[in-house]
């Protein structure tokens, strides 16, 4: 029972941390639409290249996270961490760096708007897509059950999702600009980075 007991605190512990990932990821999903939104307005291509955007970082962040997660697992938790971290100094130069992005491809062609958003969002949006992978492959390391592992933490992070969408729905925006609602994410990512090396080097 005592190999089985650091393996099943991390895999508790990873869960709250997870939870909060998923609330900021929706955070910055919503408000760079937004920004987007208003530096290419708002119609049925601009919706498409932005979501279409945001879905093809996630999934070359997950096809990197799993890849990066089979030559480096006994640095998993670090690896998290790290990635975390990137989003939030990520984040918070999004808000400038989207607008200055926004002016100058104003009135380029849809081609060029979509090429444009795809190189400005793959870095986070890759980032967040290789934390599930990462996190996966460190729980079923740790105490076996692939299926369980994946479904327990898709669960949290689709919960915090949730819960950082409703946050934006029910009034958060009465009290924070766009740029403000940004850094609040970004200052979440930072503490899921802390708690996750701290989780890293009790695991050791």
């Amino acid at each position: 029972m005592a190999t089985r007991s650091p393996g099943f605190n991390a895999a508790t512990a990873l869960a709250p941390i997870f939870f909060l990932s998923g609330v900021a990821a929706l955070v910055y999903q919503i408000c760079w639409q937004r920004m987007l939104f208003i530096s290419f307005g708002i119609d049925t291509e601009s919706v498409t290249i932005i979501v279409s955007t945001f879905m093809l970082g996630l999934g070359v962040g997950a096809l990197a996270g799993g890849w990066i997660a089979d030559r480096f697992p006994a640095r998993l938790l670090v690896l998290f961490a790290a990635c975390e971290l990137a989003i939030g100094l990520f984040g918070l130069s999004s808000a400038p760096l989207i607008r200055a992005v926004g002016e100058f491809f104003v009135q380029s062609a849809r081609p060029s708007v979509a090429l444009a958003n795809f190189v400005l969002l793959l870095v986070p949006t890759s980032l967040m897509g290789a934390t599930l992978p990462i996190l996966v492959t460190d729980a079923v390391r740790r105490h076996g059950g692939i299926g369980v592992s994946i479904g327990r933490l898709y669960f949290v992070n689709t919960l915090g999702a949730t819960a950082g969408a409703l946050a934006i729905a029910m009034g958060a925006f009465r009290y924070f600009d766009l740029a403000e609602a940004i850094q609040g994410a970004a200052i979440i990512n930072f503490c899921v980075a802390a708690l996750g090396g701290l989780l890293a080097r009790r695991s050791r």
